[in-house]
């Protein structure tokens, strides 16, 4: 078993700490905010009081972070990872963060001896806690090799998707399509609720056709249900839309879908909904065609 340090400690990173853990891995934790550390901690993790202390310690150390920025800080900041290095230690990168960030933390930290593997997840907080994510890698295969038996501890797929950056840039094809599903579901359930027809047999009709998707199995019940808690946070959506804005920029990709998509979940943080899930969009829509996904049907 390994020694494993993780940082960032929210709905995503800690059931991927807890999952960690219930294979049988030594964790050490460390979070902004010490309630969800002393949960852990509880609950048979150890826990450290900066970035620094914790890669000191471990052969792996994980972050899972907002932003681009706060990964940044977390590894190349006063205290960060990088002051922590040592011979054989890998830092792997849950995060969702720009390709071009990746790349270069990757570079920086070559420079002290630390391998690093971007790998973004996709599957939210039914796949963090029932540890069936899918896990999109960049970097060596070395370090992908020896991080793979972490992987099958906390996801049902992990692929090595090529360098550094790689595995962003495929978390930006996801985010892509995820996005779309979204706002297709929106669509979807207004349009049958606006035409008179029950949107839930309408979902039981299409979801084992050609319609079939995740999306499709996992949201519908908890929006019937009333239920528009996080899941994945719109305004995470957001900012994940907003990285694969940029990347199309930077790689010269015409995105007119995602553009569109992007507006949709910017009217969705301006109605100040931005703490609730990303399926939480349709309340967009009930705006625009005035109705409510839970009112009677005319």
């Amino acid at each position: 078993m390994a020694k494993i340090g993780y940082i960032g400690l929210g709905i995503m990173g800690a059931s991927i700490a807890r999952n960690l853990m219930k294979a049988g891995h030594e964790l050490l934790v460390h979070n902004r905010s010490r309630a969800i550390v002393d949960q852990l901690v509880s609950e048979g993790a150890k826990a450290a009081l900066s970035p620094k202390e914790v890669a000191e310690q471990v052969e792996f150390v994980f972050t899972n972070l907002p932003d681009s920025p706060d990964v940044e800080q977390v590894v190349l900041g006063k205290n960060g990872i990088i002051e922590g290095a040592h011979e054989g230690l890998i830092y792997i990168d849950n995060s969702t963060i720009k390709p071009e960030t990746a790349r270069s933390l990757a570079g920086e930290l070559e420079k002290v001896g630390i391998d690093a593997l971007d790998a973004p997840v996709s599957g939210g907080d039914v796949g963090a806690k029932n540890g069936t994510l899918t896990i999109m890698v960049g970097g060596k295969q070395t370090a992908f090799d020896k991080a793979a038996p972490l992987f099958q501890s906390i996801g049902k797929a992990w692929v090595l998707v090529g360098d550094s950056g790689a595995g962003q840039i495929a978390k930006v094809c996801n985010q892509i399509i995820v996005g779309a599903q979204m706002v297709a579901l929106a669509e979807a359930l207004i349009t049958a609720q606006k035409a008179g027809v029950d949107p839930s047999r309408m979902v039981e009709a299409i979801k084992s056709g050609a319609a079939q998707m995740w999306t499709l199995d996992v949201k519908p019940p908890r929006l019937f249900a009333g239920n528009r808690q996080p899941g994945f946070k719109a305004y995470m959506q957001h900012k994940d839309l907003g990285i694969v804005m940029d990347t199309g920029k930077t790689y010269g990709i015409p995105l007119p879908m995602t553009a569109v998509v992007q507006q949709l979940f910017t009217a969705m943080l301006e109605q100040g909904n931005r703490e609730l899930d990303n399926s939480a969009v349709i309340g967009v829509y009930e705006t625009l065609a005035n109705i409510k996904l839970d009112e009677p049907l005319k």
